[in-house]
């Protein structure tokens, strides 16, 4: 029988053993992935990304290679991803170089 820890439990008022926390689950948007444009405050223009597959640790790694095919910055809230700028071409080109397909919303 392996143990997953190298030390043994001597002593504990606690009761069971804490368990050990679980990956995050997967985030799937059911419409896919889409590519908008938003205006904000002093009429810049942002790129919002939606609907990215995989854990948050997958989106952010997915995020910080769009922004450097993009060349620009950007962010990621609420499982969002915003790139300062127009950058749907550039978005979507280096989203099916990795095999996923993409929309556009908006119009």
């Amino acid at each position: 029988m392996a143990k997953a820890r190298e030390t043994r439990l001597a002593y504990s008022t606690g009761g069971d053993r804490e368990k050990e926390p679980a990956a995050a689950p997967a985030v799937k948007s059911p419409g896919g992935i889409r590519l908008r444009l938003d205006r904000r405050a002093s009429d810049r223009v942002v790129t919002v990304v939606s609907g990215l597959p995989g854990t948050p640790d997958e989106v952010l790694a997915l995020a910080k290679a769009l922004k450097s095919a993009a060349g620009t910055g950007g962010t990621v809230k609420d499982g969002n991803l915003e790139l300062q700028g127009d950058h749907r071409t550039r978005v979507e080109a280096a989203l099916l170089a990795r095999g996923l397909k993409s929309k556009r919303a908006g119009g």
